[in-house]
């Protein structure tokens, strides 16, 4: 039996279509509107990272943390941005309120951020404490001192949200 040309161009486009036909566009379209209300809704929101040996006190403040200097305090230890500056025994066994460690870790962070525009002049003096409940208040007194020493004049403190009822 002999073919027509017009049966065999339909016989081949039959052979070479295949049976699942995507359209591409709509794709791409479901994709930018994901990858847009991803980056815009992740763009307001800032989380502490928050040590497990750190229990944190609740509050019902509403304000967002902003990036800072973070000071963490644990039942045994001061850190600052997750290096280790000194012993909570040792600082609260020197004489006066300055804890020296932390000092000389806080001017060396102060002297090595640059600030670019003035409006972000005290963000750069901002410092946020993520202190256990449990610690005592002389040594949070201590904490606050010094970083009131080595010039961080905003002094915020980490908690968890309460959720009201």
């Amino acid at each position: 039996m002999k073919l027509t040309p017009l049966q065999k161009r339909a016989e081949r486009q039959s052979r070479n279509q295949s049976a699942l036909d995507m359209n591409l566009v709509a794709l791409i379209d479901i994709f930018t509107i994901l990858i847009f209300f991803l980056l815009s809704s992740a763009a307001g929101v800032e989380i502490l990272t928050n040590s497990k040996a750190v229990k944190l006190p609740e509050s019902i403040s509403q304000k967002a943390p902003v990036e800072t200097v973070v000071v963490t305090v644990t039942a045994s230890e001061i850190v600052v941005d997750g290096r280790l500056v000194a012993r909570v025994d040792e600082a609260l066994a020197t004489d006066g309120d300055l804890i020296a460690p932390l000092k000389a870790e806080l001017d060396l962070l102060q002297a090595n951020r640059k600030v670019i525009r003035e409006d972000n002049a005290a963000q750069a003096r901002a410092v946020t404490i993520m202190g256990d409940k449990d610690i005592p208040y002389r040594l949070l007194r201590k904490v606050m001192y010094t970083a009131a020493q080595a010039n961080y004049s905003d002094v915020s403190f980490a908690v968890n949200r309460k959720l009201m009822s």
